[in-house]
């Protein structure tokens, strides 16, 4: 990802599943929140590796819809003041939370700097690291602490923070967020609640995958000199694995990642998972790895096996649980 699915066709789920169904008609109820008191006191949480003390957001500011997603999932709608999405994010109208988004703020449609949180008046920022936050932009968790500006760290991301690292599995990352977001805003209940039935999905798939040799799958996030592919320290290694496929770059013990075509070809995809997003649209992808001399005579090109992920089902967040569950079926197709 840059920082900043079946033979003959490109399928891209429009149906929620009935189990999100049933956590979104959770959610779509604002979550109670302690009392005034209670959200006065502090309470410690992770920050990444670090123990960190906060006082309950009442002007959160999101970046991409991962963030938004999270805060959104938990029923924390009132708790949020506005959200940030860069030109990769796909429109929040495609969001299972699309009526959460409409009563917030888009505050941006560019990355995320110091000057709008500041101006907004945010008292909690939640992005990734070196996505959100990121020192060559000037924001990062400690500028913002020398503001009085919370913040909170996507565990996915905390695997290169330089300061406090923290190394899960992508999956668990996601669980991660979910528990500590509800500490901090109070609504623990809830947040188990959520993450008791993502894991549940989770489990269901893992429970259907096919028998045997797992399919080789690539991701293709973008570059044509040179691909830029997930390892395994990001969502769509997850994704894959579980849904009984197998990363060709799940060696890599890095996030987002740039390889070459040489390591591709000799990997021998069956599948290429496509990560489709707002300024660099699938098609394009779709239509460079077709012709590429690199890429043509790939088993997966050959047999036009290719899978197209959301952006926001590839970054952390609960719909990459959607796109897991796609992935699952569209997989079991191959392996019937």
């Amino acid at each position: 990802m840059r920082m900043n699915r079946s033979s003959g066709a490109v399928p891209r789920g429009t149906a929620l599943g009935s189990a999100l169904a049933a956590v979104l008609l959770l959610s779509g109820c604002g979550a109670e929140v302690g009392t005034d008191a209670e959200a006065s006191e502090k309470v410690t949480v992770k920050r990444c590796g670090e123990p960190v003390e906060y006082t309950t957001p009442k002007r959160a500011v999101a970046y991409e819809g991962g963030s938004a997603d999270k805060l959104f999932s938990l029923g924390l709608t009132e708790h949020v003041h506005g959200y940030v999405m860069p030109p990769a994010n796909p429109p929040v109208s495609e969001s299972p939370w699309a009526s959460e988004y409409a009563k917030v703020k888009m505050l941006s449609d560019d990355l995320l700097n110091k000057e709008l949180v500041v101006e907004a008046k945010s008292d909690f920022v939640v992005a990734g690291w070196n996505s959100g936050f990121k020192d060559e932009r000037g924001i990062t968790p400690e500028i913002l602490d020398q503001l009085g500006i919370q913040s909170f760290l996507h565990t996915e991301s905390c695997f290169n923070y330089p300061e406090y690292p923290e190394k899960v599995t992508p999956f668990e990352g996601l669980y991660t967020d979910l528990d500590r977001l509800g500490t901090i805003f109070r609504v623990e209940d809830r947040a188990d609640k959520v993450v008791a039935g993502l894991k549940h999905r989770v489990e269901a798939v893992a429970e259907q995958a096919p028998q045997g040799d797992p399919v080789p799958v690539f991701l293709y996030d973008s570059g044509t000199d040179q691909p830029f592919t997930a390892g395994n320290q990001v969502p769509p290694n997850d994704i894959i694995r579980t849904a009984g496929g197998r990363n060709i770059f799940d060696g890599l013990d890095q996030r987002w990642t740039q390889v070459n075509w040489e390591a591709v070809a000799e990997a021998e995809p069956e599948v290429i998972m496509i990560l489709d997003y707002g300024d660099l649209p699938a098609r394009k992808k779709i239509d460079f790895l077709r012709k590429s001399p690199h890429t043509r005579e790939l088993p997966a090109v050959k047999k036009n096996n290719f899978f197209v992920l959301d952006y926001n089902e590839g970054i952390s967040g609960p719909r990459n649980i959607d796109g897991l569950e796609k992935l699952s079926k569209y997989v079991r197709t191959l392996r019937s």
